[in-house]
């Protein structure tokens, strides 16, 4: 595993911090109806991301998720403007405007999606790293579901052929403990999810989400095993969203309390007393982060306020049209 340094525990506060105030805008423009649709937030899983992506190549490994996909393509690489104006429905976002919150999609830095059918992306991720093996591309893909989509049968099905091609993936599962609201308990008769790859002989295990240390050290490993030509490995991110299911979800499952409890263990707030205990940053030198933060949160919301619509004539050139498709009567 790459060495875990003073300056990685200073990327990690800064980008943490970032993904979250990003998130917090959207939830604010949301209101004012400036994004529209679903809006699916990562508030308090930002761990999973900081940890996976030490682990990562970003120069040729790739990446694939579910919905709560905002922040996942800034931290491989894309401008964080651009995210934002596409939830925004604006032209210079990264798919024109017309994907929006739940179709983040940049190919170019090795972000495929952004997936809307829960559990659709699963079989995606063993795709692309079956290609990157036929290439020879030694790459590896991560891929990203929620504790909801592992209940899908494609899930199976994919664990199996990853198993049996040996494919250069990890199988993420970030457990937030609720399947938009249903809890983890409610869903099968057994929590450990990752007890699932038992079944293909697939290393698996449970990991910290809460903890970007902890991700990375599970992460590398399972890279690096996938790197190797070893196959995939499937990890449980124990973690915690502490926004709802969406921006609909009035939360009926849950007290306050036990997001209270979780709010204890914040991501954010280990990274920054690392920061503290260790000396690898005074207060100053955090409040400096903090404020070059909220800069940057403002610089995507301005360019994304200050962005056109794209042209409606845009819609039909993205649409597949065939003039004499058969059984279809131009004269009705």
């Amino acid at each position: 595993m790459k060495k875990i340094t003073k300056e990685i525990y200073r990327k990690w506060y800064e980008e943490m911090l970032f993904w979250r105030k990003f998130e917090d805008k959207l939830a604010a423009v949301y209101i004012q109806q400036k994004v529209r649709g679903f809006l699916h937030l990562y508030n308090g899983q930002e761990a999973v991301l900081a940890g996976s992506l030490h682990a990562m190549d970003l120069s040729k490994d790739k990446m694939i998720t579910a919905y709560r996909n905002h922040v996942q393509p800034i931290g491989m690489g894309v401008d964080p403007k651009k995210v934002m104006a596409e939830l925004y429905g604006k032209a210079t976002g990264t798919s024109q405007g017309l994907g929006g919150s739940m179709h983040i999609f940049a190919p170019k830095q090795g972000f495929y999606g952004g997936h809307g059918i829960v559990g659709g992306q699963i079989p995606l991720g063993a795709g692309l790293a079956f290609a990157d093996k036929y290439f020879k591309r030694e790459a590896v893909t991560l891929c990203y579901m929620g504790d909801g989509a592992v209940r899908q049968g494609s899930l199976h099905e994919t664990f199996n052929m990853a198993m049996n091609w040996k494919l250069p993936v990890v199988f993420i599962c970030e457990n937030n403990g609720y399947a938009m609201g249903t809890s983890v308990e409610r869903t099968a008769n057994h929590t450990d999810i990752w007890k699932l790859g038992l079944g293909y002989e697939m290393p698996c295990g449970p990991v910290d989400g809460m903890n970007p240390e902890k991700v990375a050290e599970a992460v590398s490993e399972a890279v690096d095993r996938a790197r190797r030509g070893d196959g995939p490995t499937f990890l449980e991110m124990k973690t915690y969203r502490y926004r709802g299911h969406s921006m609909s979800d009035a939360q009926h499952y849950r007290t306050k309390d036990e997001v209270a409890e979780y709010k204890k263990i914040d991501p954010i707030t280990q990274v920054k007393e690392t920061l503290l205990e260790k000396k690898y940053a005074t207060e100053e030198e955090i409040a400096e982060m903090d404020k070059r933060v909220k800069a940057l949160v403002k610089e995507c919301e301005n360019f994304a306020e200050e962005s056109p619509y794209p042209p409606k004539s845009l819609m039909y050139d993205v649409v597949y049209e065939q003039e004499d498709y058969p059984f279809l009567s131009h004269k009705l």
